[in-house]
C-alpha cells in the first residue's frame, strides 16, 4: 500500500506525495498523510521503515525530493527548522550540563530575548506541567533518566509550538519507568492540547498513547487508524504481526457465499471459517491467510466423540507442547494436526474459579470464535 490519508478537514501537518531518497535508497515513498490537529499520532514500524526520516522532514532537518509538506495549511519548503512552529524531543535529551534545570528549560526564551520576569513565570509553569515544580535549581546530572526526559519535554513545550515531534524519547529508560512516562506523556498532551507526533518501534508505546497509529514498512504506509482498529482489523499480515502477535494459518478460499464468513481449506483437507475484514472479497481458489490472536484461542479437555459443535466456534484437537507462565497469563504452544503450532494465552488467575492450566503432552480441545479468525489477502 503506497499511501493513506485521514478524513480530518483541518490537519496540523499534511504530507502530499512526499518522497525522500538517500542515493538509491527510497526512505519514504510517495507518502500522503494528514495528521489531525490536537491528536497524539505515532509513526510505528521497524528500523529503516522511514518513520524518523518522516519526522526529520517535518522538523526541517531533511528536505523531500518530491512532494509537499504543509504546517497548518501552509507549505514549508525551504523554511529552516528554527522558523517552523515545531519543536523536537530526541531520545538523547541534549541537556546543557553547565546549566541548572530552569536555565535549560528557559534556553529557547532567552534566544528570543524574552524578559526575565516572563521567562521565570513561563519556566515555572512548564516545570509544573511536567511534574517538576521546585526542581529549577537542580543540576541536570543530579536527575534520574525520567526527570531528565521531563526537562527536555518542558524545554520543548515552553515555546508553545503548534506541533511537538518526539523521536523515541523513552528508549533509554527502563521498562517500568518507560511505562510510567507513557501515561504521563499522554496526560501532558491532553493538558496542553497540541499535536504530538511520536516515532517508535515499540507497539506497546503506540497502543498505550496514540489516538492514531501510522504503521510503516519500507517507506510505505501499511495502515493507519486508531489502536483498536489496527489491532482488531489489520489490513495485512505485516500489520497483524507487528501490532500484537497472531497465529497465521495459510489456506485456499473454498466458499465466499456466506457474507463476511469465508470458508478456507487447509492442505490436509481441513476447512475453517474466517471473518472477512476488507471490502474486496477474495476469489474462490485464491490464497489467503487466517490471522488468529492468541487470546482468542480457548483450551479445554478433549471433546467427547459425537459431542455437538458449539455454533459459531471452530474446534480442533491438539496436544500441548509447552506452557510458559508469564505471571498474569499462561502462554501455551499447541500442536494441531493439519495446522501446525498454535499459540494460546489465558489468564493465570480466574476470579470465578473456573480456569485451569494444562500440562505439556496433554491432549486438549482447541477452539475459537469464527469471527476472531480474520481473512487476510496480503
Amino acid at each position: 500500500m503506497a499511501s493513506a490519508t485521514t478524513a480530518d478537514d483541518h490537519p496540523d501537518v499534511e504530507l502530499i506525495g512526499v518522497t525522500k531518497r538517500f542515493g538509491s535508497v527510497v526512505a519514504v515513498d510517495r507518502m500522503n498523510l494528514a495528521i489531525p490537529a490536537g491528536s497524539f499520532t505515532s509513526l510505528l514500524g521497524p528500523s529503516g521503515c522511514g518513520k524518523t526520516t518522516t519526522l526529520r522532514m517535518i522538523a526541517g532537518f531533511e528536505q523531500p525530493n518530491e512532494g509537499e509538506i504543509l504546517l497548518a495549511g501552509r507549505p514549508i519548503a525551504g523554511v529552516p527548522p528554527y522558523r517552523r512552529n515545531v519543536n523536537t524531543v530526541f531520545q538523547h535529551y541534549a541537556l546543557f550540563p553547565h546549566m541548572d534545570v530552569a536555565q535549560n528549560v528557559g534556553y529557547g526564551l532567552r534566544q528570543k530575548q524574552v524578559g526575565k520576569a516572563d521567562e521565570a513565570a513561563r519556566v515555572g509553569q512548564a516545570l509544573e506541567l511536567v511534574r517538576l515544580g521546585g526542581y529549577g535549581k537542580r543540576r541536570t546530572w543530579e536527575l534520574s533518566g525520567g526527570q531528565q526526559q521531563r526537562v527536555a519535554l518542558a524545554r520543548a513545550l515552553i515555546n508553545r509550538p503548534a506541533v511537538l515531534l518526539l523521536d523515541e524519547p523513552l528508549g533509554a529508560l527502563d521498562r517500568k519507568l518507560r511505562h510510567e512516562m507513557q501515561i504521563e506523556l499522554k496526560q501532558i498532551q491532553h493538558e496542553v492540547g497540541i499535536t504530538f507526533i511520536y516515532v517508535t518501534h515499540d507497539q506497546e508505546e503506540a497502543l498505550t498513547m496514540s489516538d492514531m497509529i501510522v504503521v510503516m514498512r519500507d517507506g510505505l504506509i501499511q495502515q493507519l487508524g486508531s489502536p483498536e482498529v489496527l489491532y482488531r482489523r489489520p489490513a495485512n499480515r505485516f500489520v497483524a504481526g507487528f501490532i500484537g502477535s497472531s497465529n497465521f494459518i495459510p489456506g485456499t478460499v473454498r466458499d465466499t457465499s456466506g457474507g463476511d464468513r469465508v470458508l478456507v481449506g487447509l492442505a490436509d483437507g481441513l476447512t475453517l471459517a474466517g471473518h472477512l475484514t476488507e471490502a474486496e472479497r477474495p476469489a474462490v481458489d485464491s490464497q489467503v491467510t487466517l490471522a488468529l490472536r492468541p487470546e482468542s484461542v480457548r483450551l479445554g479437555p478433549p471433546r467427547a466423540e459425537g459431542a455437538a459443535e458449539r455454533p459459531g466456534w471452530a474446534s480442533v484437537a491438539g496436544r500441548v507442547r509447552s506452557d510458559t507462565y508469564l505471571g498474569d497469563q499462561h502462554e501455551y504452544r499447541i500442536d494441531v494436526p493439519g495446522i501446525g503450532e498454535l499459540i494460546a494465552r489465558s489468564q493465570a488467575f480466574d476470579p470465578d474459579g473456573g480456569g485451569r492450566s494444562f500440562r505439556p503432552a496433554e491432549d486438549v480441545d482447541v477452539s475459537w470464535p469464527e469471527t476472531s479468525a480474520l481473512v487476510l489477502t496480503s
